[in-house]
């Protein structure tokens, strides 16, 4: 299977801070993978260096056939699929819900005066379908739940065909139904064999969906443990990553983490 994404002794400095310290991956185009660790960890930092966002201090970081620092990453971005807090904060509330899938064509939030063919229209209109927003395709983003907004971002994500899917902390925000909602399209995503690699972060293990092959656990940007996901998600690596007592616990694909202390 082809690489995605590797990453080899890669370093996040600002200031005397240490964001990262020496994270090396390998993402292969089949793989699924959640990235879980606590608060400050360096979750969000490495989504966006393998979103060709943020530069590496130190190591290498190849995506998709290129490496950061030798390829204009402006043509690469548009193969990856990105979804975060901070790119939703930027879609004004009176977009239209298909011009925000559709904007992702060009790269741009907000439309302008871009002009779209045929194909770029048929293809946000089936992707709204598929992620089960198409009824609102004529209202405006600031009118949606939160966890429309959600699967709308999905959607705008998925628009250029994308090599690579991150998600950064795709649930955040939502109540119990929201949450079950999305897990389920996140489900169908990442079981889909035509999906593309897909990078989930998330703070909870019940935000997993099924699919997810691998595992990164990162604490401090170090990492604590990482491979398949039933050999890293352990009892003993999830309690080293979160300095905790933690049983891990997999019933019907839904993976669960309670506290395994006692008194």
């Amino acid at each position: 299977m082809a690489t995605v994404a590797e990453l080899a002794g890669v370093t996040i400095k600002r200031g005397t801070s240490v964001l990262l310290d020496q994270i090396s991956l390998i993402v292969h185009e089949d793989e699924r993978w959640v990235v879980v660790g606590p608060n400050g960890a360096g979750k969000t930092t490495l989504l966006q260096v393998l979103s060709a966002q943020m530069y590496p201090s130190d190591g290498v970081v190849g995506l998709l056939g290129e490496v950061i620092g030798a390829v204009d990453v402006f043509e690469l971005r548009p193969r990856i699929g990105f979804t975060s807090l901070a790119l939703a904060d930027r879609i004004p509330d009176r977009e239209k819900v298909r011009d925000v899938v559709l904007s992702a064509a060009y790269g741009v939030i907000g439309r302008w005066r871009e002009e779209y063919d045929v194909y770029d229209e048929a293809r946000a209109d089936d992707l709204l379908a598929s992620l089960r927003v198409n009824r609102l395709a004529e209202r405006t983003f600031g009118t949606l739940s939160e966890g429309e907004r959600k699967r709308v971002q999905i959607a705008r994500a998925l628009m250029t065909d994308p090599e690579l899917l991150l998600l950064d902390e795709p649930a955040s925000g939502l109540d119990i139904a929201g949450r079950e909602v999305l897990v389920d399209t996140l489900s169908e995503i990442c079981t889909d064999e035509d999906s593309p690699a897909t990078i989930l972060v998330t703070h909870q293990l019940e935000e997993i969906p099924e699919g997810i092959t691998h595992a990164l656990l990162l604490k401090e940007g170090r990492i604590v443990a990482s491979g398949p996901i039933e050999q890293t998600l352990t009892d003993a690596n999830l309690s080293e990553t979160y300095d905790m007592d933690l049983a891990v616990n997999r019933i019907d694909g839904r993976w669960t983490a309670r506290s395994n202390s006692r008194g």
